[in-house]
Order: structure tokens, then sequence, then C-alpha cells
């Protein structure tokens, strides 16, 4: 078990970047950045990005240095490498995606779209942001929802975060009266209900048996917590962001009361896509970050 770099070669910021790595753990790898002093915004899914000028004290503390083919060899071999189509997409790439996916929707309504991506852009947010809502639709994409049929579920998943200050409750329920405001004469009266009741219903993630449109909202919004170790990180750090204005010790004990929660739960999806999809991996991660927590 080691702690690697590899030669700074990637130029940023008027200087040269490498990578930093673990071939064990990423809770090596994060103990080691934390003592090192590295800021968590370093941290890229399996690596940190670690400016030249940091090379000396790394190396000092005990980091090895390698070439860069061994270094991506070892990731491999410790099933941490994340490969760049794993990788939580840059913003830039998550706005065009959703751009391409309102298209089918509400084509005709291109200010309503402008409008939540403005909302879905704002600087509070570090993982309810626009690359959540493309993890979103992806998922529901993923889980065969399609824009002729299930036109509720997908404009929930525009509106579920549309309102977001990190009030649980209070958001939901802001953002589904934002839906009825924006939807009213755009959609039929009993689509923006259905919409609006959807939305609320992303408070708990609890769908009723039988409730289809329920269940896919839901999955598709829990979603991150299937995929994989690195991405499940970062989402991890991005959460922490979001709620800066907490304590450490406040913020993590409020956190292992939400990661108890779910694993508590007897489904954490509710769709068969999504149980076979996401439940082995979501367990794992949250199994894995309530011992971190605790």
């Amino acid at each position: 078990m080691a702690i690697l770099v590899d030669p700074p070669r990637w130029p940023a910021h008027g200087t040269e970047f490498g990578h930093l790595v673990s071939d064990s753990s990423l809770d090596e790898l994060h103990a080691f950045a934390r003592t090192a002093g590295l800021p968590p915004r370093a941290f890229d899914h399996d690596h940190y990005d670690v400016p030249v000028a940091r090379y000396p004290d790394l190396v000092a503390q005990g980091a090895l240095e390698v070439p860069s083919t061994e270094l991506v060899k070892r990731l491999v071999a410790a099933g941490l490498r994340v490969r760049p189509q794993d990788r939580t997409p840059k913003r830039s790439a998550a706005r065009t995606m959703v751009r391409a996916s309102w298209d089918t929707l509400l084509p005709d309504h291109p200010q309503l779209r402008d409008e939540l991506l403005r909302r879905w852009s704002q600087e509070q947010r570090h993982y309810h942001d626009v690359r959540h809502l493309a993890q979103c639709l992806a998922a529901l994409d993923v889980l065969g929802a399609e824009p002729a049929t299930d036109r509720p579920v997908l404009l929930a998943a525009w509106f579920h975060d549309a309102v977001y200050n990190g009030e649980s409750g209070r958001d939901e329920q802001a953002s589904a009266d934002l839906a009825a405001a924006l939807l009213a004469g755009v959609v039929p009266d009993p689509e923006v209900a259905e919409v609006c009741r959807l939305v609320l219903g992303t408070i708990r993630h609890e769908p009723a048996a039988g409730d289809r449109n329920a269940q896919l909202l839901t999955d598709a919004d829990l979603s991150v917590l299937g995929l994989n170790r690195g991405r499940y990180h970062v989402y991890a750090r991005d959460v922490r962001e979001e709620y800066a204005r907490y304590s450490d010790e406040q913020f993590r004990l409020g956190r292992l009361a939400v990661v108890q929660d779910l694993l508590g739960r007897a489904e954490l999806f509710h769709t068969a896509a999504g149980r076979a999809l996401w439940t082995e991996a979501a367990r794992r991660n949250l199994a894995e970050e309530r011992d971190r927590l605790s």
C-alpha cells in the first residue's frame, strides 16, 4: 500500500500539475491529502490534482514518485481507476445534455428551459446543480422513461430541485410551487398536478407500490448512490460543500443520520431496473460512508 505521485506535466493556472493517488483505498488517499493540507476540491474521482510546487512536501511526507504508466497500472489493479466516461460530467457538458433532453419535452418553450437552467446554475449549489439534473435525466433514460409517455416524470426531474437552499421539505415545496406557476398554461392541468405531486415525493423518496411515476423519479434521484466509488466520493464531497455553514461535527451527525436511514430501508430502489443496476454498489458506498462518519 502506497501513496503515489507521477511527474507534473499537465499545464494549468500558470504552473504544471500531476496526480496524487493511493494504490489501496480512497480513504487512505483522503487521509494523506488532509494531512498534507490539500483542498477537497483538488480531488477528482481517483486522484488529487497537485501543483509542482507541492511535490517536495508530498514526497517528504511519504509520497512515492513513479512514472504515469505505473501510477495508472496500480490504480487499475486496486480497482480504483475511474474511466473518463464514468466520471461526473463537467458543468458545460451537463448543460449541453440537458438542453437536448428539454427539446424532446417542450421544444416550443426555450425561455422556460433557460429559467430552469439559471436556477440549476446558482452559486450555492455544489452537488444539486446542473450535473445532478443531467444524472437524473440520464438515469430516467436508462430506466426506460419516454418523453412521449412519461413527460410528467421528466418535467418533475427538471423541477424537483429547481429551488435549492439546503432546507429539506421547504425546498421541495417551493419547487412544486414553482412548477405549478411556470407550467400553468404550458401543459394540461392534470399534468401540472402530477409534476407537483412527484416533486413533493422527493422529500422522503418512499413511493407507494404500483406508483410507477414516483418510482422512476425516486430511483433516478438516488441513482448517484449506486455509481462507482470515485463518483460517490465526489458526490459526498460536494454535499459537504453545500452544508459548509455547519461545523464538521454538526455535519457528521446530520449526514450519518441520513446514511443510516438509507441503509435501514428494505429497498433503496423501487423499479426492477433500478434495483438491478444500483442496489449492490449503493449499499457498499453507503456502508463505507457510514463507517467513515462513525
